[in-house]
C-alpha cells in the first residue's frame, strides 16, 4: 500500500536488494523508475533475472569492483549503460553506523579503485552514464554542502558520460522538539548553483537526483503500545515501564541511539503527557524507561548512543495506559526483529485524508512464523 501511494506520487525507487526491486514491481512500479543499489552480488538465477530486468529498463549502480565484472560482458554486449557509485573517502551521519562515506563503511568503489574500473569500462566500451555518493544519514548539512562540490568534482573529472549526478540522501528530519530538520529549500538552492556553474565551466548538462526517503515519511508513522507492567531497580536505579512493543516494532534506538517522542494517552482517551506540549513536561516530574517485553537488555526505548538507559521525562503510566511513540515512518516497519521470540509482526493501518482508518497489513500469526520450519 506505501509503496503504490510513493509511485502515485512520481517518487521513483532506490531499492537495496533484488528482492525490493521484486516488490516494487508488484505494487506497480516500472523497472524504469528503479535503480537497484545493493551489496548484493548477482549469481546463478538472481544473475539471469537481474540481467532480464536491466533490459527492460532497470537502472544498475555498480557498486564493487566484482559487480561491474560480473555484469561487464552482459553491459557490453547489450550496450547497457550503468550507473557507478563513489566511496568518496569521507562521511556523515548521526552515528557511525548512519556514516556510509568514510573508512568505516564499505559502500561503493572506493576512488584508490577508480582507475581500474575506468580502465575495465574503457576497454570494454561501458559508459558510465550516472554517478552516486551517498556520505550518510541525518549528518551536518555543511557535509552535505561539501558532498555536493566532492561529486561534481569526480564527475567533471573521471566521469565524462555523466548525465545523471546523484547526491544520495541522508537529509535530516526531526523527530524530536530539540532537533532541527535539515533546509531542503536551502539545499537545493547550493546544488542548483553548483550544477550551473558546472555547466557555465564545462558546457555539460546534469540532471539531480536525491533520495529523500527517510525526510518524507519518517514523521508519517507511529506505534501504538501498551503499558503491560511496571517495575523498578530502587532508589539508584530505574522507574520503568513495560510496553507490549519494544524492539520488536522499533530498533532505531537500540541501533543508532535514536531519540523517539512519547505521548501518554490514559484509559479514558486523555493525552497525559507529551514531548511537544511544554506544560504538560512540566507537570510530569517522573522520569521513565520504556522498555519493550523481549528478554534483551537492549530492549529499551530510551537508549543513548553507549547503549545505556536514560530515563525520559513523562506523565507517570498506570498499567493499560497507550504510550504512542512517533517518528516511525522510516526504517522501522522494514528494519525490526520483529520475530524475536516468537513475537508476532504487528498489524499496520493507514489513516486516509478523510479519518478512515484502513487495515494495509494483517497481524502475522505463529503459524506463518514456522511455516518454514521443518
Amino acid at each position: 500500500t506505501i509503496l503504490q501511494i510513493i509511485n502515485k506520487q512520481g517518487i521513483t525507487i532506490d531499492a537495496s536488494s533484488l528482492n525490493e526491486v521484486k516488490r516494487a514491481v508488484i505494487a506497480g512500479t516500472s523497472l524504469k523508475n528503479i535503480m537497484l543499489t545493493t551489496q548484493e552480488v548477482p549469481e546463478g538465477r538472481n544473475r539471469k533475472e537481474l540481467e532480464q530486468m536491466i533490459l527492460s529498463g532497470l537502472k544498475y549502480n555498480v557498486c564493487s569492483m566484482r559487480q561491474l565484472y560480473i555484469i561487464g560482458n552482459f553491459a557490453k554486449k547489450n550496450k547497457i549503460d550503468l550507473s557507478y557509485r563513489v566511496h568518496p573517502g569521507i562521511g556523515a551521519g548521526e552515528s557511525a553506523s548512519r556514516n556510509t562515506g568514510d573508512a568505516y563503511s564499505c559502500f561503493g568503489i572506493h576512488l584508490s579503485d577508480i582507475d581500474e574500473a575506468l580502465g575495465y569500462a574503457k576497454k570494454n566500451s561501458i559508459k558510465f552514464t550516472q554517478v552516486h555518493v551517498h556520505i550518510g544519514s541525518g549528518g551536518d548539512p555543511e557535509i552535505w554542502r561539501q558532498n555536493i562540490d566532492l561529486e561534481l568534482g569526480f564527475v567533471e573529472k573521471y566521469f565524462p558520460d555523466a548525465k545523471v549526478v546523484s547526491f544520495g540522501g541522508g537529509l535530516k528530519e526531526a523527530r524530536m522538539p530539540n532537533e532541527t530538520a535539515a533546509d531542503i529549500n536551502k539545499l537545493g538552492k547550493y546544488a542548483k548553483t553548483q550544477i550551473e556553474k558546472f555547466y557555465q565551466r564545462t558546457g555539460r548538462k546534469l540532471k539531480m537526483e536525491i533520495e529523500p526517503g527517510t525526510y518524507i515519511v519518517a514523521n508519517s508513522g507511529y506505534a501504538i503500545t501498551k503499558v503491560i507492567d511496571k517495575k523498578q531497580t530502587g532508589s539508584n536505579g530505574f522507574n520503568f515501564a513495560i510496553l507490549d512493543g519494544g524492539m520488536d516494532i522499533n530498533v532505531r534506538p537500540l541501533l543508532y541511539g535514536s531519540q523517539h517522542p512519547f505521548y501518554i494517552i490514559s484509559k479514558a482517551g486523555q493525552i497525559l503527557s507529551s514531548e511537544f506540549d511544554k506544560e504538560s513536561l512540566k507537570n510530569a516530574k517522573h522520569k521513565t524507561v520504556a522498555v519493550g517485553n523481549c528478554c534483551e537488555s537492549g530492549d529499551s526505548q530510551c537508549l543513548d548512543s553507549d547503549s545505556k538507559n536514560m530515563p525520559r521525562r513523562m506523565a507517570d503510566p498506570e498499567v493499560g495506559d497507550i504510550v504512542v511513540i512517533g517518528g516511525v515512518g522510516g526504517y522501522c516497519s522494514t528494519m525490526t526483529p520483529f520475530n524475536y521470540n516468537s513475537h508476532t509482526q504487528i498489524p499496520e493501518v493507514l489513516l486516509s485524508k478523510k479519518g478512515q482508518v484502513i487495515l494495509i497489513r494483517k497481524r502475522q500469526t505463529l503459524d506463518q512464523i514456522i511455516s518454514n520450519e521443518i
